[in-house]
């Protein structure tokens, strides 16, 4: 029988990769298999419900979803038996998340999927790679929609910055402190789950402890939660993941102490980043009612099979009426790609992602005195932004156009990324506590939990879960704060969307009454 390939798969080695060897045959390893789901034409009317802004009433439960929507027994069975043909072994089995793990030595993967893994030599460390395309056999060529973690390269970064030696007109405040100058309105977040995606790094309880005592507020509920065999493993670098796990943390945690904050460890692979996010979508324990995340890269170093797999995850998280809060990165027009073009973060490129930019805030008490785009030089970041080269413009940003250094504004021919901002730049960053150690920490990676704590805030007061957000943000853009000054590099602030900030920066009772 003959093999087809797996739409999306292709890869290619990383920039500045050298082949060493052959992948030692015997080395184990485990792969996520991606089946398609049930009834995806009742599932795409949903998710235009959800577009238009018509589904809050109607948000599907995690088990009703995962009735109408999960995997068929039938699907399950043929990976199943494709595994057992192969001397795999079935690691997990999930329908709601349509996900099967296998595990088994190279070589039977190599001769499962016809691909040739080598070991790989990268300046930034080494990893097992494969390039060109995934084959299947026939009868699973429409069942299999994505092949997962043959590839173990680095696929995410973390998108904080630590702050470099203080330069004139440096302030910090802490997220209690950002969060008043947001005029984000009163509540706890009682009642609320945010979850944390983090793909490294840890948190240790007595740092939280002496963190969240100094500024008065007790110590919320922190839960981790293992994935692909992931867990909380503190690394003693604060300018490591541990910064960005930290971060997470505190800047939710101080803004909705009440909030229950389940952290989702796993690798740091395309495997590992899908299986954190399907987990906590589909949690039936913690029920997350808020995604952050902090972690992304560039489109162009994406496979399509997993880009659309993750997409795919927050439609579902979509339906359920759960909010995606995403990094939009922490690099500017480029998203620290070289070949001189533009290019943007993914999954903060998702159009079922609230991607979240960055900026200078400059504020005191509820009062601020100057907000710009965050563009702190090629040194120390700038706000991620541009328009993707992979997702179609969404309805809610049909008309928008990109405004470029030049002043030329250009209408958008794909998703134009971020959606809104926040404070980012190191210079007016946030105080926390790091591995023992206070520290001041920027980067989009503090908007995304900072937007998070805010949904809590707004889920708690109104009873009812704010669910995908940006039709409505869209059409009500005067419910936050137009940054007009500043650029990322090759895109200019402006009236309105930009591919700096988004629609702005929050103006919190505004929003909460639009929600």
């Amino acid at each position: 029988m003959a093999n087809i390939p797996l739409k999306g798969s292709e890869r290619t080695a990383m920039r500045g990769a050298r082949e060493l060897a052959p992948t030692d045959p015997t080395e184990r390893l485990e792969v996520t298999i991606l089946v398609r789901r049930r009834a995806r034409q009742d599932l795409a009317a949903r998710v235009a419900a959800c577009v238009s802004g018509r589904a809050a009433g109607s948000y599907l439960s995690r088990d009703e979803f995962a009735k109408r929507h999960g995997a068929d027994p039938a699907d399950l069975a043929a990976v199943r038996a494709f595994a057992a043909a192969h001397g795999l072994a079935v690691e997990q089995e999930d329908a709601a998340r349509r996900t099967v793990v296998l595990s088994g030595t190279a070589a039977q993967f190599c001769a499962a999927f016809s691909v040739q893994l080598r070991q790989m030599s990268h300046p930034g460390g080494g990893y097992r790679g494969r390039t060109g395309a995934i084959l299947l056999p026939a009868d699973l060529a429409d069942i299999v929609e994505a092949v997962l973690g043959l590839d173990s390269r680095p696929q995410a970064a973390a998108h904080f910055r630590v702050r470099r030696p203080a330069a004139s007109g440096a302030a910090s405040y802490t997220p209690i402190q950002v969060a008043s100058a947001y005029g984000f309105p009163s509540g706890t977040g009682q009642g609320q789950c945010v979850a944390l995606i983090e793909l490294g790094g840890g948190f240790r309880l007595a740092d939280l402890d002496t963190y969240f005592k100094s500024l008065g507020v007790a110590t919320p509920s922190v839960v981790a939660v293992s994935v692909d065999h992931a867990a909380n493993s503190p690394t003693n670098d604060a300018n490591g993941p541990d910064g960005e796990v930290m971060l997470d943390v505190e800047v939710v945690g101080a803004i909705a102490p009440q909030t229950n904050i389940v952290v989702y460890f796993a690798p740091n692979t395309d495997a590992g980043f899908l299986d954190a996010i399907t987990t906590a979508v589909h949690d039936t324990t913690h029920k997350p009612s808020v995604i952050s995340i902090s972690w992304g890269g560039p489109e162009s170093s994406w496979t399509a099979q997993a880009m659309t797999a993750m997409d795919d995850a927050f439609q579902a998280a979509a339906t359920m009426g759960i909010t995606v809060c995403v990094a939009s990165g922490d690099n500017g027009s480029s998203d620290g790609v070289t070949d001189g073009g533009d290019h943007v973060d993914f999954p903060a490129s998702s159009p079922f992602a609230l991607a979240c930019g960055g900026t200078t805030l400059q504020a005191t008490g509820s009062s601020i005195s100057s907000e710009t785009v965050w563009n702190d030089g090629a040194n120390n970041g700038a706000s991620g932004g541009g328009v993707s080269s992979f997702f179609a413009v969404p309805s809610w940003q049909t008309g928008l156009k990109a405004v470029d250094n030049k002043g030329q504004a250009t209408a958008l021919s794909k998703r134009g990324v971020p959606d809104v901002a926040g404070n980012a730049d190191p210079q007016t960053g946030y105080d926390v506590r790091i591995d023992g150690t206070n520290t001041v920490i920027g980067g989009t990676s503090a908007v995304a939990p900072l937007w998070a704590a805010l949904i809590a805030r707004i889920n708690q007061v109104s009873g009812k879960p704010a669910g995908y957000l940006n039709p409505s943000l869209y059409q009500h853009p005067t419910a936050l704060r137009d940054i007009t000054r500043g650029n990322n590099g090759d895109f200019d602030a402006a009236a309105g969307w930009d591919a700096c900030t988004g629609l702005g920066s929050p103006n919190g009772a505004a929003l909460a009454g639009i929600v």
